[in-house]
């Protein structure tokens, strides 16, 4: 399973931002063996559409998951339609945790409900 994750810096021992469109960082992460490659958010500063950017950048990276603190509704909906589940890191926990957190199933997974 691959997974990418908002984070803070450029490796396994950086936190997960909470932040999904405006991280400095998303680390693309194989779940079994921990191999990853790191990519600068050239989107971060954008004026408009960071999460919708990002989340078209992470379906080209053929991932299944994403971990991340938060997501706005049109970067979930993209993630949502492209199969990428999404799961909430609490605030301030490290990539490498939340990644052995997530394959013992302890991460909730983000939903959104339409009323």
């Amino acid at each position: 399973m691959r997974v990418a994750v908002s984070a803070t810096g450029s490796d396994l021992n950086t936190t997960v931002d909470r932040r999904f469109g405006r991280c400095p960082w998303f680390l693309f992460v194989d779940a079994e063996s921990l191999q990853y490659d790191a990519i600068e958010n050239k989107n971060a500063d954008d004026a408009s559409g960071a999460g919708t950017a990002c989340a078209q950048l992470v379906l080209e990276k053929d991932v299944n998951a994403v971990i991340t603190g938060q997501i706005g509704p049109n970067a979930f909906e993209v993630l949502k339609q492209g199969g990428v589940k999404i799961f909430l890191a609490p605030d301030g926990m490290v990539v490498r945790e939340a990644l052995t957190r997530h394959q013992n199933g302890e991460l909730r997974q983000m939903e959104m409900k339409v009323f």
